[in-house]
């Protein structure tokens, strides 16, 4: 994610980026008792978010149906949810925010569902499900979209509608387990009327229409989170181009965006650049989803960002180091968050611009110190475990000052080489600060227990051994 700009490089982005009940079968069963061993746990305990996710099973694929008609707001939408399950499950949760539910299916069999708190869709099976084994749950719904500010559908001034949000998004519109630690594969099916387009995550594998609507096939080949998929529509222009390697890229430009086609035709050497730090682009395609509509914020969906009406270069240089840095390898918790927005800024606010333009660093960081160290709001917030509410703060405006002396205490070969090991060890799965943190010292002789504790840990400025380490020494 990257906050609408309002300031200097880094610091700008705190402003914008601190950013019906109805049983499927009979009578729903009473509230289950969460100590019950046969009852998917509602949530996973993330310290900031504990209901995300759920217990009992582990997701394979989601297969969502959508269809949207842009002038009446209306979405109908059927999702399956291909999981095993690792435990006994007499009952079990998805997390769902979206329209309301008419049906849910359990391996083609009815099931009694109920919906609590903010997002549980709690599901009771006709046959409990063993452990070990392949289950399907099948959930129908439908109503109308309604716009929020960045948690789930966003309504565009042509009339169409796109989903972005972060942590929280994919609920709205269709039902999942809805955690970074449960990765899961993605299929999209969307109609709507023929004059309108979509665009998603993945490869456009069908692209028809049929009478008076247009029916478009999406897929997400590698596993994805819930907050990094997205469906946008609207009525777009596209831009097709393609890597020196093969790879398709496919961008889209809502009616007052297409402006920003003469930047996006530099994602190829964006793609390069970023491939050179970080290594394998891990996904089939790319591309990015210009907006018009007013939105605080661009987002790293996979493959495909969505990028708001004011982006700029940086701005894309930030998401598409998301696309290593939070899409690929995620977080395990949302403490872990400076493992995603500290490196994409570092790669758009430091990287880019000393390999790219000439920008001397040093110079630049110590311009940065010299304007914020006596403010205390700037160091306000801990770089790990920035609390909830709190993730996307000091994550973009500390966040490259952290790497940057890091960078200079360890020195360039073990700093690229270690940050180019860990994101690929990691590749498709999580990994979270306190790894990073073990990993990177295994690069050095040097005891970096102090460093890290005092650039991670603390609200207050690093001790100066830590700030003007190596070529920053003053």
């Amino acid at each position: 994610m990257y906050g609408a700009r309002t300031g200097r490089r880094g610091w700008w982005r705190y402003a914008a980026a601190s950013a019906a009940v109805l049983a499927g079968v009979g009578v729903a069963p009473a509230q289950a008792d969460p100590a019950d061993p046969t009852v998917g746990a509602p949530g996973l305990e993330d310290p900031y978010y504990p209901l995300d996710g759920n217990g009992g099973y582990d997701a394979r694929h989601y297969d969502v149906t959508i269809g949207y008609d842009p002038p009446t707001r209306q979405l109908t939408g059927s999702t399956r949810v291909d999981a095993t399950a690792t435990q006994l499950l007499r009952t079990f949760n998805l997390d769902y925010s979206g329209p309301q539910v008419s049906k849910v299916s359990v391996n083609n069999m009815p099931a009694w569902f109920d919906r609590t708190d903010e997002h549980e869709l709690v599901i009771t099976p006709l046959i409990p499900l063993l452990p070990g084994l392949p289950f399907a749950v099948q959930v129908e719904y439908a109503g109308e979209v309604t716009g929020t500010d960045g948690e789930g559908w966003v309504l565009s001034p042509t009339g169409g509608a796109f989903v972005a949000g972060e942590p929280h998004s994919a609920t709205s519109w269709y039902p999942l387990n809805d955690t970074p630690l449960d990765k899961a594969t993605f299929t999209l099916h969307a109609t709507v009327p023929q004059e309108w387009e979509v665009m998603s995550n993945g490869l456009k594998v069908r692209d028809v229409v049929q009478g008076a609507h247009r029916v478009t096939d999406w897929e997400m080949r590698q596993p994805v989170i819930g907050y990094l998929t997205t469906i946008a529509i609207d009525r777009f222009e596209f831009l097709e181009q393609r890597r020196a390697n093969g790879t398709p890229l496919l961008s889209a430009f809502a009616p007052n965006a297409v402006d920003a086609k003469e930047m996006e035709a530099r994602l190829p050497e964006i793609l390069d650049f970023t491939e050179e730090l970080y290594g394998p682009y891990r996904f089939d395609v790319a591309g990015g989803i210009y907006v018009d509509t007013e939105l605080e914020f661009s987002l790293e969906t996979q493959s495909r960002p969505i990028y708001a009406p004011w982006t700029d270069l940086q701005t894309v240089v930030h998401e598409i180091a998301h696309q290593w840095w939070g899409d690929s390898m995620s977080i395990k918790q949302w403490s872990d968050i400076c493992l995603n927005e500290c490196f994409a800024s570092y790669t758009a606010d430091y990287l880019w611009p000393e390999r790219k333009e000439g920008l001397d660093v040093d110079a630049e960081y110590h311009e940065t110190l010299n304007e914020f160290l006596g403010n205390p709001k700037f160091w306000r917030n801990r770089l790990q475990d920035p609390g909830v509410g709190k993730e996307f703060t000091s994550v973009y405006y500390r966040g490259p000052l952290f790497l940057h002396a890091l960078r200079r205490t360890i020195g360039d070969e073990a700093f690229f080489s270690g940050i180019h090991e860990f994101v690929n060890a990691h590749a498709y799965g999580n990994a979270s600060m306190p790894e990073f943190r073990k990993f990177m010292q295994t690069k050095t002789t040097q005891d970096l227990t102090g460093f890290f504790t005092a650039w991670l840990d603390t609200e207050e400025p690093p001790a100066d051994e830590y700030l003007y380490p190596g070529s920053l020494h003053t």
